[in-house]
């Protein structure tokens, strides 16, 4: 079960080797420049346990599961797995336009880079690196004018959920990034969230794999937003 420590952070799993946390929209992975960016998740991690060292990251506006280690040597092998595309992820959105529910699996395969002039922003350009997610349709969401998807990242790029489904004319409701005014209206949040998290155990070797629900539907985003 999990256990709520402090508002806005909850333990999905603890072990003595490995921690998963169920990261709250807006708050930061890792401290910020200056010092109204100090509270993050990984701040309030090493609050509890002092050997926790951060793996990977999600950007401050998505929520979901957020994987640490516990020792230098855990937090490498992870590392490598996250590498080499051994841990395997699946998150939730909620996009513009109605689509069709499927059972089918769509692919985005668009290299993706920073947008220099306007960074921190990412851009699909030939030149840039490989990036690619698939993608399916959970529901439609009439009444919105939305879909919830389930998307898979292949790789780990930079703002890659949010830049391949806007390059399809899909943006994340609620990206203040990616999104015009009108599509940040229509959403209290960035409706993205790192639902699952599958992987190896780093030191008994054992499959494991970590669930979070989105909290959509209490957004307002679940079966009252289907046709009637």
């Amino acid at each position: 079960m999990n256990t709520l420590l402090a508002p806005a952070l909850t333990v999905v799993h603890e072990d003595a080797h490995l921690l998963v946390l169920d990261k709250p929209a807006g708050l930061l992975c890792v401290p910020g420049r200056g010092e109204d960016k100090q509270d993050c998740l990984s701040a309030r991690a090493t609050a509890r346990w002092p050997d926790a060292r951060v793996v990977h990251r999600l950007d401050m506006a998505t929520s979901g599961l957020v994987l640490m280690a516990r020792s230098l040597e855990v937090q490498r092998a992870l590392g490598d797995a996250f590498a080499a595309q051994q841990v395997w992820k699946r998150y939730e959105a909620v996009v513009d336009g109605v689509l069709d529910e499927s059972p089918h699996w769509s692919v985005i395969d668009a290299p993706l880079m920073a947008d220099w002039p306007r960074r921190p922003l990412q851009k699909v350009d030939p030149a840039g690196k490989p990036s690619v997610t698939r993608w399916r349709v959970l529901e439609p969401l009439p009444l919105r004018g939305a879909s919830r998807l389930l998307l898979e990242p292949r790789t780990g790029r930079s703002h890659q959920l949010r830049v391949h489904l806007a390059s399809i004319g899909h943006t994340i409701l609620g990206d203040a990034l990616y999104g015009d005014e009108d599509n940040q209206r229509r959403a209290p949040r960035l409706m993205l969230h790192a639902s699952v998290l599958q992987l190896r155990h780093p030191v008994t070797g054992e499959a494991v794999r970590f669930e979070s629900p989105s909290g959509f539907d209490a957004l307002g985003f679940g079966d009252d937003a289907r046709a009637a």
